[in-house]
């Protein structure tokens, strides 16, 4: 039996001691790892941004990174919310 793998996207805002400390970059190691496609991006009041897509499997195991965040960082909430995948993205980048 070929189990179909279905993918999704989930957009993730981060809040917390987030930006300036290297969350951005450790975001997109962990998703070029897992073989998570999107983007990371910095927003105006503090947030940080993310589109990702990819597996259900890939993206808990993101999502489980990005809660914990990399040493210096403090996440303080994570909201995450679910949407049909659309398989835009070639790779997972860090955006401006």
């Amino acid at each position: 039996m070929i189990k179909m793998i279905m993918m999704k996207r989930i957009e993730i805002y981060v809040e917390g001691v987030v930006q300036g400390v290297g969350f951005r970059y450790f975001t997109k190691k962990v998703a070029r790892e897992l073989g998570v496609k999107g983007f990371v991006k910095n927003l105006p009041d503090g947030r940080v941004y993310i589109v990702a897509e990819g597996d259900e499997n890939q993206l808990e195991k993101f999502l489980s990174a990005v809660r914990r965040g990399p040493s210096l960082a403090v996440v303080r909430n994570v909201h995450v919310i679910e949407r049909p995948a659309t398989g835009e993205f070639n790779d997972f980048v860090v955006a401006y």
